[in-house]
């Protein structure tokens, strides 16, 4: 990675994000396949569409390429989950905890869940851009696990600080 390339990756950074893993599965009656994914979307609410940017080198850029896929917005508490998926953590994937069927592979405990459909995907540089067709969705609640510049954060209530403005 060049120093300028480097230094705007830096600057990306500066924008908090939710952290997801998106899932699929590996052939019609494969495995789960995921990867942590920090840039998705929503991108219309008639008809419900989401998107996730994806380094077109991974994996699973080419398993998505016309499969049904799952979002998993991750809880706070699952910073482990994160790390494993994007392939630096020790946590054994056999010990990944599943819930239930669907079209694509859904983590449990998660704070939110977007089952979608393949709807496009666009040539994004670096990345493919896959838009999905939100099918169902399930939102538990409970606090995100966030990212910001580099580094896993926690949300801060920030209420009382908008009580005192005029």
């Amino acid at each position: 990675m060049s120093a300028g390339e480097r230094s705007l990756r830096d600057c990306l950074g500066q924008f908090a994000s939710g952290v997801t893993v998106v899932t699929t599965r590996q052939g019609e009656e494969g495995g789960a396949h995921g990867a942590t994914v920090s840039s998705f979307t929503s991108v219309s609410l008639r008809p419900p569409l989401i998107m996730v940017s994806l380094d077109r080198r991974s994996r699973l850029s080419t398993l998505l390429a016309g499969r049904p896929f799952g979002v998993n917005v991750l809880a706070a508490d699952q910073s482990d989950l994160a790390l494993s998926f994007a392939g630096r953590g020790d946590l054994a994937r056999d010990t990944v905890e599943w819930q239930g069927g669907g079209p694509a592979p859904r983590l449990a405990g998660t704070v939110a869940h977007f089952s979608c459909a393949p709807w496009a995907s666009y040539d994004g540089g670096d990345h493919l851009l896959f838009v999905g067709e939100v099918l169902s969705f399930d939102a538990p609640g409970g606090e995100p696990l966030v990212v910001h510049g580099g580094a896993f954060r926690a949300l801060r209530n920030t209420a009382a600080l908008g009580s005192g403005r005029r």
